[in-house]
């Protein structure tokens, strides 16, 4: 029989262990309800593949906002429209900061060059973030209408040429990847890829983006929670491979701005400002940050939202939706000047509230990059410490049923003012003054380039609907998935990856397309 003090021994190094296995960062927050989690890897397991999905179901039995235990890290999960709005925006500046995670901040990329939207908040990002919101503001989209009817035109005219006037079924995901990187290429830049759809070039920059959005993203590496995984042979492997191919293209295309700088056949662009600004007060490691960021925001959202809004148009329900659209526009545009106006003005209210809802209803970021405080955020009675990292559940709180009248149901109405002048929205019940939806994040480190992404938009739809019928695929193996999430090609990473499909683009009126087209060939001439 063991002694006493051999077993006060054993019972120490048992409590000790627990408390290990069971230890955080930061200590449990009072008064804030908690997921019950298992001994060192906490709630992971349960989450699974689909963190968004599984914290709205625990909303429902814990409320809006709780704590849950990640290994080593103590999270608030944020899951409603309101209880965001209260810690994003009315708490904004003391919710600016950023957590660094192990695989994206200290193996893929360095210190000196995180991405703006992925940096801690200090000096440095505070100037990186303001270069870029100053070329990314409303006055300045303005100006970047030519290269947004450039890049427009160019994957419109493949898509005739390739869908052979309608006859070939087509996936339009390469288009619109070239579409968004294309205009934050030229932007940063101030050239494009001039290659079609299978540029190599193209491909890698899609391909690695791609992948190393996987390793941004909060639910799809271990290890930065379980700091044990760490040690597994081969964990660095993968990061390590696309933080060089990264590297590689990321040199190629700022060495090619300098030498066009050195040849003076540069054209403006934001690095190319930077660059050649005596007074700039942006280092190199800064100007590297900015290209990151802009290289990668191209991919982000717009591909996605452009993608699944082509989805949705195909099918039966989106016929409709398609036939109102084409409408309004020709409604607006009697003369068939659509396609030219969509670039001057947004005056085609059906069209933005189509493009708000694809916003919404396909939350293309379901959980958002995490945010730290940077100061305490009371939210009820319970007072959150500084230094606590928070997650937005941004498909939670746009699928919210107390802020969106059927949210599973995709209606661009709601974000139609009310006829009679009364409520938010077009559908009674919804509540859309205002912050309209959470696809861009919110608060002091919203996306900086919603401006643009918007007009990106909205001017594509209006083209691609002008100048075709979408219809769907007659063979079962082309059909889209349309759920927001289901429709992910890799459940677990940072940005929708939408599965593959094919979709029917049948020309209205081919003779008017191709003068159409003329148009902003004559145009693009001058770029």
């Amino acid at each position: 029989m063991l002694s006493p003090v051999v077993g006060v021994a054993i019972l120490s190094v048992l409590y000790v262990l627990w408390k290990y296995v069971n230890a955080t960062e930061q200590p449990k927050i009072k008064g804030l309800p908690e997921i019950p989690g298992l001994p060192l890897f906490g709630s992971l397991i349960e989450l699974g593949q689909n963190h968004a999905k599984v914290a709205q179901k625990w909303s429902q039995k814990y409320g809006p906002v709780f704590q849950a235990r990640l290994g080593t890290k103590r999270i608030v999960f944020a899951n409603d429209f309101d209880s965001v709005r209260h810690l994003w925006i009315t708490n904004q500046s003391s919710l600016i900061s950023r957590p660094t995670l192990h695989t994206f901040h200290s193996v893929v990329s360095d210190s000196s060059n995180f991405t703006i939207g992925t940096s801690p908040w200090d000096e440095s990002c505070k100037q990186r973030r303001k270069a870029a919101a100053t070329a990314l503001n409303v006055p300045a989209v303005k100006s970047y209408m030519p290269i947004i009817d450039l890049e427009s035109y160019v994957s419109i005219k493949e898509l005739l040429e390739n869908s052979q006037g309608g006859k070939v079924m087509v996936d339009p995901c390469a288009y619109f990847q070239r579409y968004a990187l294309n205009t934050s290429l030229t932007l940063n830049y101030g050239f494009r890829i001039t290659g079609d759809i299978n540029d190599k070039l193209l491909t890698e920059i899609a391909a690695v983006e791609r992948g190393i959005s996987n390793f941004r993203s909060t639910s799809n590496n271990w290890e930065d929670y379980v700091p044990l995984l760490r040690l597994l042979p081969g964990r660095k492997a993968s990061p390590l491979e696309f933080k060089q191919r990264r590297s590689i293209y990321m040199a190629k295309l700022l060495n090619m701005l300098k030498d066009k700088i050195a040849r003076g056949e540069d054209k403006p662009c934001i690095t190319g400002n930077i660059l050649k600004d005596p007074d700039a007060k942006l280092n190199a490691a800064q100007i590297d940050s900015v290209c990151l960021t802009m290289v990668s925001a191209g991919l982000d959202t717009i591909p996605g939202n452009l993608i699944m809004g082509l989805a949705f148009l195909s099918t039966p329900s989106g016929q409709a939706i398609q036939a109102r659209a084409h409408q309004e526009i020709t409604t607006a545009y009697p003369n068939g000047d659509a396609w030219q106006k969509c670039l001057e003005e947004e005056k085609i209210p059906y069209l933005t509230a189509f493009y708000k809802e694809v916003l919404r209803y396909w939350t293309v970021i379901p959980i958002c990059l995490p945010r730290v405080s940077i100061k305490p955020i009371t939210y009820g009675e319970c007072v959150i410490p500084a230094g606590t990292t928070f997650y937005m559940n941004a498909y939670a709180a746009d699928y919210d049923e107390t802020h969106f009248k059927n949210p599973y149901e995709f209606n661009p109405e709601r974000y139609l003012k009310s006829t009679d002048g009364g409520g938010d929205g077009g559908a009674d019940g919804d509540k859309v003054s205002g912050t309209p939806h959470y696809a861009y994040g919110a608060g002091s480190r919203m996306c900086a380039g919603s401006h643009l992404a918007n007009k990106e938009l909205y001017v594509a739809f209006v083209r691609l609907i002008s100048a075709f019928e979408i219809r769907a695929s007659e063979k079962v193996e082309d059909a889209p998935v349309m759920d927001c999430l289901e429709a992910n090609a890799v459940p677990t990473s940072l940005t929708m990856d939408p599965r593959a499909f094919k979709v029917q683009f049948v020309p209205r009126d081919e003779e008017k397309l191709r003068g159409w087209m003329e148009w902003s060939e004559e145009r693009a001439r001058g770029l």
